[in-house]
Formats: C-alpha cells, structure tokens, sequence
C-alpha cells in the first residue's frame, strides 16, 4: 500500500526539475506574444456546474467528465474545455460590453476518456478569446497569433489548417438531411472515409449533384486555390459565403506576411457543434495529433445570455512540448547552477555571499553542513543536481573554497573577491 501512494493514477503524470523549467519557459513565451497582440489575462475555476458544459454547449460528452458534488448535492466538473468557461465568465461580468474584449488563459483541462498513445487525462491548454469581433480580421488575427506563438516556442515547421464548417452546414441544409445522418456524415468526411460516405449516402433521397458534392468534401484540401474549386459544386449560398470567408482570411494574412504557413481543408469538421464559421488546426512532424484547436463560435455566449460573436484557439502544451522534444528543439532556463556550502560559524558570510548573488538576479542555495558530512558528498550532490560550482565556507574569516563540480577543481578565494564582481 506504501508503494502504491507513490504512484500517480492513470492519465496523469508529475513534472520536474529541468523539464518543469522548460514547460512553464514556453508557456511564458507563448503569453508574451498573446500580450504583445493586445490579449489580458483571465482565470476560470477549476471546476463548475455540470450544465456549463452540457451537451448542447458542444463540449466533451456526459461520460468523459470527471463529476463530483458539493454539499447541497450540486454536481460539478473539473472542466473538459476552457471554451464555455470563459463565455460564462464574460456573459456574467462583461454583458453590457460592446467593444471586443481579448482574453487570454493558461490552465488545465480534464477529459475521463480511455488512455491510448500516452494522451493525458489532465492537459495544460493555453490559448485566447476574441469576444465582439465577427470579422475575417478576427479570424486572420487568430490564425496569425497561433503562427507567431508557435515560432516564439523554436517550432519552424508547421502546418496550420483551415476549415469552414458553413461550407458544410449549407450543402447538408440544401440536401435536406435529418441531424443524425448529418452527424453520421460529419464524422466519415472528417476521417477521410470514402467508402463509408458513399455507402451512407445510397440510402439517401436526394439529387445526384448534392451526393456527388458529399463525395467530394473530403478531397477539397490544399492550398487556396484547390479550395476555390469548390465553388463549382453548389449554388448555395451559405456554402458560397463560406469560400468567400477564407479567401478574405488568406488575403490578410499574406498581409502579416504569414500565409506560407496556411493551408486548407474543407473536410475538416469539428465534433464541437458550438463552431460557427472558421475553423482551425496546426499540426507538426512527429507528431500524429494536433497541437493546437480553434474556430469561431458566434452563438455559444447567447446561451449564457450575451449576444455576442467570438472567436479563439487553444494550444495544447503537453503537445507542443512533445514536438519541441522529438524535434531535438532545445529550450533555454535558467537552472540553479550554484550552492553556498558553510559551516555553522560561517552563516553570516554565507548569507551575505547569497545576498549578493540573488542581488545580481542569480539564483543560488544556501546549505549549513551538517556534523557528519564531508564537502565531497555534497559536490556529489551538486553534480547530481547539474550544478556548476559549490562554494564552501569553512569557518569565519571570509575564506570560500570553490569547487567547479563538473571539472572537479578546487581555488581558494576571499569572499570580497566575490562582492567586487
């Protein structure tokens, strides 16, 4: 029983040392370009009622939630999706707010699926919400915010996908198709299954042209031009709207000079029914997942009240710090790489020693020896702990005997040699 308190349970992991640093480097970098595009901090519970995240919000279905009830017996949830969240959050303190807001959060999310490939249940997610903006600029500036997050992080090749789930909804309005054969049609286009598409599709009345434009869905992707093909399949002008949004977004971000990194697929189409209009995915070699998600959901804020348009994306960081892993991308912190080592008599020395250097921004740890321990053992420990020196004061006088660990070198010095530095 012991033994097992020391283990995580399943689909959590713990994070530390080197690894940690260089977690909470890229999460810093990626929230310096959210601020630099003009986006504020906003935090959300942990956890909250079950029907924030219903059904018909869009998130993770009832069984993959993890529930647990406070003591009016309410039941709630650690949230599966910072998306509804944060609409609650301005619906509630923002609602006579006309202006756009932009937000931006870094959090965790839980999801009580199966594990399979490693996929955590516990995932950090960083990301941003553009509320009141219902144009292509909004859309553009998403896509170019993701762009430049991603290349802050020391990623270089990527990918970001673009969709357009109104191409869709306007040829299934036209087709006339019920809501459960439209969602059995959304998932085979999604995953690229020609035969299921066509099978699904024989039992169905309608006119050979809308079948033959289903067939074709999941072969629309590549670059903006193979998108403007799909004009030619339909008259509807829903699906007509929905081509001419994308091309407005490819227009203004090869104004950012960014749209090398775009490309599109009209196939692509989110399990999460709160979208309504752009979509989005970026995704990197190595990887077989996604490391970021987003799109547009105009309509998710009228349910807590607020009218009002939106648009954002999130960043998967478990993800991104994968690809930057497997990439041999390496990500520069500061570690701990000195310890000030005294004996009793010496701790007023030691603690001006290591006023000094934390005074100068660098960071060291004071250790009193205790009776018992050689100096070697804690050079060991240094070592260990990727350390670069241990400074050893070994009584009053000011001496310090410096030990460079990885060389194994030892000088003696006066502590004011250190205080002139």
């Amino acid at each position: 029983m012991g033994r097992q308190l020391l283990h995580t349970p399943e689909g959590v992991r713990d994070i530390y040392a080197k690894e940690c640093a260089r977690k909470l480097a890229v999460e810093g970098r990626i929230r310096k370009i959210f601020h630099l595009y003009g986006y504020q901090d906003i935090e959300t519970p942990t956890f909250e009622f079950f029907d924030i995240f219903k059904e018909e919000r869009g998130s993770a279905g009832s069984r993959e939630m993890y529930k647990l009830f406070d003591r009016e017996n309410n039941t709630l949830v650690l949230r599966p999706d910072m998306t509804p969240s944060i609409a609650r959050c301005v619906a509630k303190y923002f609602m006579d707010e006309a202006g756009p807001l932009r937000l931006c959060y870094l959090g965790a999310t839980y999801l009580n699926a199966a594990s399979y490939q490693g996929r955590l249940n516990e995932a950090t997610q960083t990301g941003v919400e553009l509320i009141g903006d219902d144009s292509s600029d909004g859309d553009a500036e998403m896509v170019a915010m993701v762009i430049d997050a991603l290349k802050s992080t020391g990623l270089q090749e990527f990918q970001v996908e673009l969709g357009q789930v109104e191409f869709y909804r306007g040829l299934v309005e036209e087709a006339g198709l019920n809501a459960d054969t439209q969602e059995q049609l959304r998932e085979l286009i999604e995953n690229k299954n020609y035969f299921g598409v066509e099978e699904l599709l024989t039992g169905q009345a309608m006119p050979e042209r809308h079948k033959q434009a289903f067939l074709k869905l999941p072969e629309l992707f590549g670059d903006i031009g193979q998108i403007r093909l799909a004009r030619s399949m339909t008259s509807n002008q829903r699906a007509l709207r929905a081509i001419g949004r994308l091309e407005r977004v490819q227009e203004i971000l090869d104004g950012y000079g960014l749209g090398g990194y775009v490309s599109y697929d009209l196939g692509m189409l989110s399990k999460y029914s709160y979208y309504t209009g752009i979509i989005f995915k970026a995704y990197t070699y190595g990887m077989g997942e996604y490391l970021v998600t987003g799109g547009r959901y105009d309509k998710l804020l009228m349910q807590f009240g607020k009218d009002a348009p939106a648009v954002g994306f999130a960043i998967v960081v478990d993800r991104l710090m994968q690809a930057l892993s497997r990439q041999k991308i390496a990500t520069q912190v500061d570690m701990v790489d000195r310890m000030v080592l005294y004996e009793p008599g010496a701790r007023k020395e030691a603690m001006g020693l290591a006023k000094h250097f934390r005074a100068g921004g660098q960071a060291v740890q004071m250790v009193r020896k205790p009776a018992g321990h050689s100096v070697m053992d804690y050079v060991s420990y240094a070592m260990r702990q990727q350390m670069r020196l241990l400074l050893y004061l070994p009584g009053e006088g000011g001496q310090v005997a410096e030990y460079q660990v990885e060389s194994g070198q030892v000088r003696m010095l006066n502590t004011e040699g250190y205080f002139s530095e």
